[in-house]
């Protein structure tokens, strides 16, 4: 068994005040499977880079480890597939690749292809059977469901089940509750490691948080209690004090003011005692306030209407013929595999709208606001993108705040900031924007589960009519009303 120690790490990025982590210290076991789970921007992906070497820290991180990162980078992706894979495991046998590429459900041809050929989701999946293969290298994983469909990641999930000595970055419940045996929490005071899956971590978490919370309104009372006492003590000593004026006993009443005084400073004690409890108190708590959006009444019961419709690039067809309508109220998950035109479908209803055939009749004045799934081009000052959008700053920003943004956030350039939060960047937006129907794809990528707890309430509470794409099974689960398979 080998282990991997911090041991009291600080790290700040040059520049910068602000502490990623304070002298924290704790130890993992190599053997474990391991899920790495936080808020969006706490430095989950920071972590891994002090491991790797990366970055300079204070502290100690001790290990007997070599370490592997995924996503691992090619940089010609031109090159022949089964290249790249050699070069990455250069001691695996080419059986060993066959047989972890057939419990990855992909064809042994894809090894004769060029890289730049295969599909996101191929690629995730030959680089973690290669990166696997690297024999007593212990595997960083940072967000591997990002371009897997639903099927891909139940595939992914039960391959990483089978196999033992790694950190999983995810944010998918179901993902992680498939193939790890313990959690690292990256929380607001403290990082802890707790044995299970995520589902068995969050039930004790919050059971943690409901005791600290009885524990909390416990304390409270006895401090109002213990400062009433205090108050009463107080003035009983000063009215003894004042009897001594003309008493016959001096030293009786002084020994009864002395009597008082001494239950008020016990009375004082107790209740610091109290104040200092209940400060060490739901310093780890999660608060997720409540979002609200403004969804517009559209005056017909059918916004939308695809008829045998296809988008096409160059003349090509990139998505089997679809034939569904949108109706007021409706939240539809469009399904089906990596590459079959689910984002160009929802693209159709948006001003760019590629290339088609077949019908797509859109209402007259349906108002739409889209999430897109590409967040690369952000870039320049949350002022800059407030004005492009026409949005409301007060309002945006506040969002962005109930979604765990701090405010030194908003004085960074939008390039520096974390995937997740680049994508509740386009979410505040789309929540900012009355519109008929929403159309959000891939909303969740690299996006935090008390967030995405937090958006299934609000879609759940103000019922917007929508057409999404996502891969999260249990968001799906959640908001979905009618799933249109391609």
């Amino acid at each position: 068994m080998s282990m991997i120690k911090a041991d009291h790490l600080s790290f700040a990025y040059p520049g910068s005040c602000d502490l990623i982590f304070n002298d924290v210290s704790f130890q993992l076991d190599t053997n474990w499977k391991l899920g790495f789970i936080g808020r969006n921007g706490r430095g989950k992906t920071t972590f891994l880079n002090l491991l790797l070497g990366n970055y300079e820290y204070t502290g100690t991180i001790t290990h007997s480890m070599e370490f592997d990162y995924f996503p691992y980078p090619v940089a010609d992706k031109s090159r022949q597939t089964g290249d790249i894979l050699r070069e990455i495991s250069p001691d695996a046998e080419d059986w060993e690749f066959s047989r972890e590429l057939s419990c990855l459900n992909v064809d042994e041809e894809v090894l004769q292809r060029p890289f730049e050929t295969l599909s996101n989701g191929e690629r995730t999946k030959v680089l973690l059977a290669a990166l696997f293969l690297n024999e007593g290298h212990f595997l960083l994983i940072d967000e591997p469901t990002n371009h897997l469909d639903l099927q891909g990641r139940a595939l992914v999930s039960a391959y990483l089940a089978r196999k033992k000595g790694f950190i999983l970055i995810s944010h998918d419940r179901d993902f992680l509750d498939g193939c790890v045996d313990h959690i690292l929490s990256l929380n607001r005071a403290d990082i802890q490691v707790r044995a299970g899956n995520f589902s068995s971590w969050m039930e004790n978490f919050q059971r943690q948080q409901s005791f600290e919370e009885a524990q909390n309104q416990r304390l409270k009372k006895d401090v109002k209690r213990l400062k009433q006492a205090a108050r009463r003590t107080q003035q009983w000593s000063n009215k003894i004090e004042a009897s001594k004026q003309g008493a016959y006993d001096k030293g009786f009443v002084g020994h009864k003011s002395a009597k008082m005084m001494k239950r008020s400073k016990s009375i004082e004690a107790r209740q610091t005692a109290a104040i200092e409890e209940a400060e060490s108190l739901l310093q780890n708590a999660e608060t997720a306030d409540r979002l609200k959006l403004s969804p517009l009444q559209y005056h017909a019961e059918t916004l939308v209407r695809y008829r045998d419709a296809t988008a096409c690039y160059d003349g090509r067809p990139v998505c089997p013929p679809a034939t569904f309508e949108i109706r007021r109220g409706d939240r539809i998950a469009l399904d089906g595999p990596n590459g079959s035109g689910k984002s160009s479908l929802m693209k159709l209803l948006l001003d760019t709208s590629p290339d088609h055939t077949g019908t797509v009749t859109v209402g007259s004045g349906l108002v739409v606001s889209y999430v897109p799934q590409n967040t690369g081009h952000l870039q320049g000052s949350l002022t800059e993108f407030v004005r492009a959008h026409k949005l409301e700053e007060a309002l945006f920003k506040a969002i962005l705040r109930k979604m765990d943004f701090a405010r030194a956030q908003f004085e960074k350039d939008l390039s520096d900031y974390s995937a997740g939060q680049k994508k509740k960047v386009l979410l505040a937006k789309s929540l900012c924007e009355q519109a008929h129907l929403y159309i959000w794809d891939e909303p969740l990528n690299y996006i935090d589960v008390y967030s995405r707890m937090q958006i299934e309430t609000l879609i759940q509470e103000f019922a917007p009519t929508m057409l999404f794409v996502e891969h999260d099974k249990a968001f799906r689960e959640a908001v979905a009303t009618k799933v249109v398979s391609l």
